[in-house]
């Protein structure tokens, strides 16, 4: 089962953390082993899992992608877009994350972030939770003998 999480962005480039959200997805989805599958359907967004203690790690991010991909450069696209166009295919549009225990099973200092990089802007996150194949199995076997 997929869900969608709305986050509004609120800078030109962000990084917007998503890890309670995402995590409350997974919760509700009652998965208890499985993998969590992160995905941004967008062309000038994208995913990342580091470290969301610290939020100069991302500053940093940030400014080492605009030095790579400055903002003004000499891009064919027209529309004005073109250095968050490559920016989002840098980092990527999907991440995936085990789930154990019905949790997330980040480190203890990552954490998940909408990439924006041209904002702001109303942006969705599909969350995708997939049990295990043993949790598969285990469901139908109680299925079919008829107890929870």
């Amino acid at each position: 089962m997929a869900s969608r999480i709305s986050v509004l962005t609120r800078a030109k480039t962000a990084l917007e953390d998503i890890t309670n959200r995402v995590g409350e997805a997974v919760r509700r989805s009652g998965v208890d082993e499985g993998i969590c599958h992160i995905y941004v359907p967008h062309t000038t967004a994208g995913v990342t899992i580091n470290e969301h203690a610290d939020p100069d790690v991302g500053r940093d991010i940030l400014a080492k992608l605009e030095a790579l991909v400055p903002a003004r450069g000499n891009y064919r696209h027209v529309e004005g877009n073109a250095d968050g166009h490559i920016k989002a295919s840098l980092v990527g549009s999907s991440q995936a994350v085990p789930v154990e225990k019905g949790r997330l099973a980040l480190g203890r200092w990552q954490g998940i972030f909408l990439c924006e990089f041209d904002g702001p802007r109303d942006r969705t996150v599909v969350v995708q939770v997939i049990p295990s194949a043993a949790t598969r199995a285990s469901q139908l076997l109680e299925r079919e003998s008829g107890q929870p």
